[in-house]
């Protein structure tokens, strides 16, 4: 018995002494390798992302290279005629441009999810700029767009472009498991756009209106509401838009002379026909930058809403092309940056912002090449503008954050 016990407590002494932490450190090992897979996944998704914000801006500095370079010519000859300096423009849109590039730096840093709290209020907020323009703005051309703050003129249309996407967004979201209803999608959808058109309209201003619109059903589409309500939504506006096209005059003489340009050459047609004989100017290279012959005031509003024909006469079809593709590529990473935007309203705050600018330039440049009607809306990132200026840079800000919102969140994951 004796040397039995003997064996026993030896025997245990001998598993005494084994460590017991060896199934611990099993455990700890695959913790520490799955924090490891973790780390590495959330190091390649804040790169994703970070790659998908260089592709973004890269497109958007480019084209505002391309602006200034275009701007230096095209408003030389109606700088000196206004001010006797030639550069006053293109000194005032560097300052433009540099405000809108700090908003865009500032925007990218601001939590595109504060945008959800608010959006009510900037709503609100743009809805009575709306309504002040139509109180104590200036009138210019026949319409009331403008507000004069000293030596500061703010157009609150910018403003509603930005302000109509985060709010419908908001609403898409808050209501995505409630947009089967006709009422819940109808009702608080009709208010947004109707208001917003209404204001526009009194000032009047059909291509804005013609644009958030546009924006707003891209926003509609890709929300979780029925096709059905959304198409037949967008019957009902097109309609109206169409009614509302021939209602005034100068409307329907600006479908008229883009139907036919030529038929009106020193009339109805003349910004077409002269956008298009400078582009045809410019052949495949074109005639070289600061030689523009249209700018010497045979094309109207040369370094506002027709700038890119100065483009198209300068530095050609492939000068032109360069534009389109900028333009294509922004959109294509705006897409991707929805596509994996972390949240609902993330996918459609940056679909709507995306939409917005990308349906402005395709307006733009159709009106240009006469293929579209003239709606007179600039073309981003190019044309000369302040207040169009730093709302679009905020917004590229906007979808910087979104993109970079999605890294955060694999990160903590």
């Amino acid at each position: 018995m004796t040397n039995g016990s003997n064996g026993v407590d030896q025997a245990t002494r001998m598993l005494e002494a084994v460590p017991d932490p060896i199934v611990d450190d099993g455990d700890d090992a695959r913790s520490s390798v799955r924090e490891q897979i973790r780390e590495r996944r959330a190091a390649k998704a804040l790169n994703r992302s970070d790659r998908r914000a260089v592709l973004l801006v890269v497109p958007v500095v480019m084209l505002l290279i391309v602006g200034l370079g275009a701007m230096l010519s095209a408003a030389s000859v109606v700088s000196i005629r206004e001010t006797g300096d030639h550069l006053f423009y293109i000194k005032r849109q560097l300052v433009w441009v540099g405000l809108g590039l700090a908003a865009l730096v500032v925007f990218a840093r601001i939590p595109y999810r504060l945008y959800r709290k608010f959006a009510l209020v900037i709503f609100i907020a743009a809805l009575v700029g709306l309504a002040a323009t139509l109180v104590v703005g200036d009138v210019r051309g026949g319409a009331r767009r403008w507000i004069e703050v000293g030596p500061l003129t703010i157009q609150a249309s910018e403003f509603a472009k930005l302000a109509t996407v985060i709010v419908l967004s908001a609403v898409m979201a808050k209501k995505d498991q409630l947009l089967g209803s006709l009422a819940h999608f109808l009702l608080p959808v009709g208010a947004i756009l109707g208001g917003v058109a209404a204001l526009l309209m009194a000032q009047p201003d059909f291509g804005t209106t013609l644009l958030i619109g546009a924006s707003a059903f891209a926003v509609l589409f890709a929300s979780a509401a029925p096709v059905g309500y959304v198409v037949g939504l967008g019957g009902i506006a097109a309609l109206l838009g169409t009614v509302g096209a021939f209602t005034m005059d100068y409307r329907r003489d600006r479908i008229t002379g883009f139907l036919d340009p030529f038929a009106d050459p020193l009339g109805t047609g003349h910004q077409a026909v002269q956008s298009l004989v400078a582009l045809g100017t410019g052949g495949w290279f074109g005639v070289g930058l600061g030689a523009s012959r249209a700018r010497w005031s045979f094309l109207p509003n040369a370094h506002t809403d027709f700038i890119f024909a100065i483009i198209g006469e300068e530095t050609g079809l492939v000068g032109a092309a360069l534009v389109i593709v900028l333009f294509a590529l922004f959109a294509a990473v705006g897409i991707r940056i929805a596509l994996k935007a972390p949240d609902m309203f993330g996918r459609l705050l940056a679909v709507g912002i995306v939409s917005w600018v990308s349906f402005q330039a395709l307006i733009n440049v159709g009106g240009v090449v006469a293929v579209l009607p003239i709606t007179g809306v600039p073309l981003p990132f190019v044309s000369s503008g302040g207040n169009a200026m730093i709302v679009s840079l905020a917004a590229v800000g906007i979808l910087v954050n979104i993109s970079r919102t999605r890294a955060a969140g694999s990160a903590t994951s």
